[in-house]
């Protein structure tokens, strides 16, 4: 889903500001990788097909927002994760569509996933041999913090989130 510079985003992606450019210290490494906040926020249909195009759409965004390569990484595998789950046990009916966020500021990134369905997660240990049933595991172990939120007025089901720390506060 990559937006080529200077052209409108695709349906559905609307970010509400462009990300900076951020200043580069001595050495070529980025010395204030986010400045200000910024904030992405697409819906798509609830569909497995959809998955590489919210992964890659996710790293593109952070990508741009200068985020160290691990903290992409760690982020496009948990969005990958959230959406998933979301298509598994939130958005069953046929039309069904997925609400990614994403909200950055140089202190923090939230990712969100909202669906139709408020059914809570529920956390469980896989066995070995499972294929599936690790999601919420990966979540917390890429994640500073995840947890579920109600979904926005006028809609039905839940969020689920997570949030990695970019920068400590002294």
């Amino acid at each position: 889903m990559p937006v080529p510079s200077g052209t409108p985003a695709p349906t559905g992606l609307e970010p509400s500001a462009t990300p900076s450019a951020g200043t580069t210290a001595p050495g070529g490494t980025p010395a204030n990788r986010v400045r200000g906040a910024h904030r992405l926020r697409t819906t798509v249909l609830a569909h497995p097909s959809r998955v590489p195009g919210v992964r890659a759409m996710v790293a593109e965004y952070l990508t741009r927002l200068r985020l160290p390569a691990q903290r992409v990484d760690d982020a496009v595998l948990a969005t990958g994760e959230l959406f998933t789950n979301a298509l598994r046990h939130g958005s069953p009916d046929r039309g069904d569509t997925i609400t990614v966020g994403i909200a950055c500021d140089p202190r923090e990134l939230r990712v969100s996933v909202a669906d139709r369905s408020s059914a809570l997660p529920a956390a469980r240990t896989a066995g070995g041999a499972e294929e599936s049933g690790r999601g919420l595991t990966i979540i917390a172990a890429l994640s500073d913090d995840w947890g579920v939120a109600p979904a926005d007025p006028g809609t039905t089901g839940k969020k689920v989130w997570f949030s990695m720390v970019l920068q400590t506060v002294p």
